[in-house]
């Protein structure tokens, strides 16, 4: 099973691409199928794209239960 995680923008880059941060582990990712991302936004992430956007309030609901459920460590909040 694969799992679609929030993280949080914090580079764009040329293109559509973009470094998200989730539990201080960096990525680059595509933002190509989602438009108006800004740093400090939430995404959906899934094998390396950005899916949609999530509002901070959701994104810290979503990070909660994955920390709950072991899948994150507690590093894993919402600023």
């Amino acid at each position: 099973m694969c799992l679609a995680i929030p993280a949080e923008v914090v580079e764009l880059r040329d293109g559509d691409n973009a470094v998200v941060d989730l539990a201080g582990v960096r990525k680059l990712i595509s933002l190509a199928l989602v438009d108006g991302v800004a740093v400090g936004d939430y995404v959906i992430v899934h094998v390396g794209y950005a899916l949609n956007k999530l509002d901070a309030q959701e994104a810290a609901k979503t990070l909660a239960l994955f920390t709950e459920l072991g899948q994150l460590d507690d590093a894993a909040t919402v600023h």
